[in-house]
């Protein structure tokens, strides 16, 4: 490790508390300058400047991104009703790419040599911090200690801060691995590590209560949209964070959002998460219902399909790349008439459509209706059955000439 300047990704969590007096066992020359972006993770950044400097760091930068984190890159994640495999809103993912874009900018100011950051050699977080890096500054060197030390588990972390006498941020009873921030926590870790094993929500959950413990009573909200873009909560304007706070304080007493997943990571292994997405799953239910509104049938099915793919590209860190910007101008077209309120019923962990309208709405009632209208003829529906079944028809018409059974 030849680098005398180090930008620190920190969070004041486990791995990082060992990370610091770590890089200054390794080196006592080398200076720290530890960065904490705020993405939303609440009273976790409390007193970490003084923490940082105790362990050794030189500076500590703490930066509220919170509203940049929401209009950036959540908006564009519900504009793009992105889910990795159908149950991840990639809360993790989305906060990542910024996160790193901070750590590049303070290290070219500060003239650091390295980026260092805790994430393990097993999960996602290294593939997101280091693809960010390398799009802007593929000159500083990357330094992952879990790559390199000797420590093989959080028990282990444990035990080189109690050999040190330095106060651990969590006990081995709860040493579950977390990550909070203005859309989501994730937990892994201890007894999740068995699939077969039902959580203990009661122990897990910080952001909601389960179901069973949400009130017997619905509750309704609404939301309004102008082009993909939440911009009122039961009919008041609000800015983005606090939009996204009571949305949360909503979905979270309704037991909203709470999933249980086994994904596939980008290094090849399968690992088990727990996800409390509560504002971000009403969100993302309220805009698809606007959708379903507002898009025609092959933008609708079109867009799935880029749903897809983008999921996967965030997933895998890989914000900052061309494909992920065009499909952003893609879908960013795809939202311009996405624009309405839309009404939900929440109910013990569970969204309800509740009515959405639109001044864009493709809903045509005079079409639609049982009651026959002045735009369709039932008539009509005769000949468009022999044109679009033409090749059914011709198939079988062949197979009873050459004495075949079509089916």
């Amino acid at each position: 490790m030849g680098a005398k300047k180090i930008v620190l990704a920190y969070s004041g969590g486990l791995d990082t508390t060992v990370i610091i007096p770590w890089l200054k066992e390794r080196d006592p020359d080398c200076e720290i300058i530890a960065v904490c972006v705020d993405v939303g993770q609440g009273k976790e950044t409390d007193g970490l400047e003084e923490k940082a400097k105790s362990l050794g760091a030189a500076k500590c930068y703490i930066k509220d991104v919170r509203e940049k984190y929401i209009t950036d890159y959540l908006y564009p994640l519900v504009k793009s009703g992105a889910v990795y495999e159908d149950k991840y809103l990639l809360g993790t993912s989305t906060a990542r790419p910024l996160i790193s874009k901070i750590l590049v900018d303070i290290a070219l100011a500060e003239k650091a040599d390295a980026i260092c950051h805790g994430c393990t050699g097993k999960g996602n977080d290294q593939i997101r911090f280091e693809l960010t890096v390398k799009a802007f500054a593929p000159q500083l060197e990357i330094i992952a200690p879990w790559r390199e030390w000797s420590l093989q588990s959080r028990e282990e972390e444990l035990a080189y801060l109690e050999a040190r006498g330095i106060p651990a941020p969590m006990t081995k009873e709860q040493s579950y691995s977390r990550d909070r921030n203005l859309w989501h926590c994730s937990h892994e870790g201890l007894e999740l590590e068995d699939p077969a094993s039902e959580p203990d929500f009661d122990r897990i959950l910080v952001m909601s209560v389960t179901p069973e413990k949400a009130p017997d009573k619905p509750t309704y909200v609404e939301l309004e949209f102008t082009q993909g873009v939440p911009t009122k909560l039961d009919g008041k304007a609000l800015p983005p964070v606090e939009l996204m706070d009571a949305l949360n304080e909503l979905g979270g007493s309704n037991g909203i959002g709470i999933v249980d997943l086994v994904e596939n990571r980008v290094v090849g292994m399968k690992s088990r998460g727990i996800y409390e997405t509560p504002g971000g799953t009403i969100l993302m239910a309220a805009h698809r219902d606007l959708e379903y509104l507002c898009l025609d049938k092959q933008t609708s099915a079109f867009k799935e399909t880029v749903q897809t793919k983008y999921a996967e590209m965030i997933y895998s860190g890989e914000w900052f790349t061309p494909l992920r910007e065009a499909l952003t101008a893609f879908i960013d077209k795809t939202q311009e008439t996405v624009t309405g309120k839309v009404r939900l019923k929440l109910y013990k962990g569970n969204i309800i459509s509740a009515g959405v309208e639109s001044k864009y709405s493709l809903y045509n009632e005079n079409i639609a209706s049982f009651t026959t209208g002045d735009l369709y003829d039932h008539h009509d529906a005769n000949g468009f059955i022999k044109l679009f079944g033409l090749p059914i028809t011709v198939r079988a018409l062949s197979a009873q000439s050459n004495g075949r059974n079509n089916g």
